[in-house]
């Protein structure tokens, strides 16, 4: 396990929390993923798409052996296979998601891998979290700190509603 990444979690069908948990606990029983911090759970409001229920989001910092491409041929069978995710609208609910957002400080911009994710500087419920756990880690396309986004943002993303809330 030498290759550091940052992932994030989002459910919003079903028992969110439970989606998440189980989540987390089959990544971290896989050979491939080995979870060293984990957010705090956020309620957050979808961003884009249809009306729908709220998500629930978390971020946590992991170290993988696979290379990029395998981590995400492995997180989609996760979320096609274990969660029985369907092909949905872009933005649309979802049992869960799971998206690399950093892997290590590599950029890779392909038609279907963007490593950075191209969305985190607009999206509160990735850089809440995030700041959260990596708040000194350096974005690796923009040079700044998660920190110092997450501020310069803050007042741009004030319609995006996260709530931070009790996992028991």
């Amino acid at each position: 396990m030498k290759n550091v990444l940052y992932l994030g979690l989002g459910s919003n069908i079903g028992n969110r929390v439970g989606n998440i948990i189980f989540a987390l606990s089959f990544l971290q029983s896989s050979l491939f993923v080995d979870i060293k911090e984990i957010s705090s759970f956020y309620k957050t409001s979808p961003v884009g798409g249809p009306k729908q229920r709220s998500f629930y989001n978390v971020v946590i910092k992991a170290y993988t052996s696979l290379n990029c491409d395998d981590l995400l041929l492995f997180l989609k069978q996760v979320e096609y296979y274990i969660f029985k995710r369907k092909k949905t609208m872009k933005w649309g609910p979802r049992r869960i998601d799971i998206d690399i957002l950093f892997f290590g400080k590599k950029v890779v911009n392909r038609i279907n891998l963007v490593i950075p994710h191209k969305e985190i500087l607009n999206r509160l419920f990735i850089l809440i979290p995030l700041n959260e756990i990596a708040c000194q880690f350096e974005h690796p396309v923009f040079k700044r700190k998660i920190g110092d986004i997450l501020s310069e943002n803050l007042l741009i993303l004030k319609h995006q509603k996260v709530k931070i809330i009790q996992v028991l």
